[in-house]
């Protein structure tokens, strides 16, 4: 990890404010999507409401600290119809994107990573049927 002044840079040193920042820009670009917003704003009601609890997910998936509670797979199980495998790559291109400008390229990866990782196993709940 490199150091600038009294910051540690890296995946460690990742931020609640960070996580914010990350979950409103990335929000922001999602409403106004031609493909992702129309889902996104068809399901949600509240987006201050939900993105409180966006922001308690990835501060309880990136920092442990527990904030989040609920059933992130419930939660989309209930748009399954509306949802298509190829969405997954969009929105973790946003992701991506706005994680780029938000961390150092460590702390990118990491979010980065772990979304991928959250992407697939919602993929396999909502498309793979046996």
């Amino acid at each position: 990890m490199a150091r600038t002044g009294a910051r540690v840079y890296g995946p460690a040193a990742m931020t609640e404010e960070q996580l914010a920042e990350q979950v409103e820009r990335f929000y922001a670009r999602v409403r106004e999507d031609e493909v992702l917003g129309p889902i996104f704003n068809g399901a949600i009601t509240d987006w201050p409401h939900h993105l409180e609890k966006l922001k308690a997910f990835w501060s309880s998936v990136m920092l442990t600290s527990g904030r989040y509670k609920g059933s992130p797979m419930a939660a989309h199980l209930q748009h399954r119809d509306a949802i298509a495998p190829e969405m997954f790559e969009r929105w973790l291109g946003l992701w991506r994107t706005t994680a780029d400008q938000v961390f150092v390229p460590a702390e990118a990866d990491a979010i980065v990573e772990k979304a991928e990782r959250i992407a697939e196993s919602l993929g396999l709940a909502l498309f793979f049927r046996v």
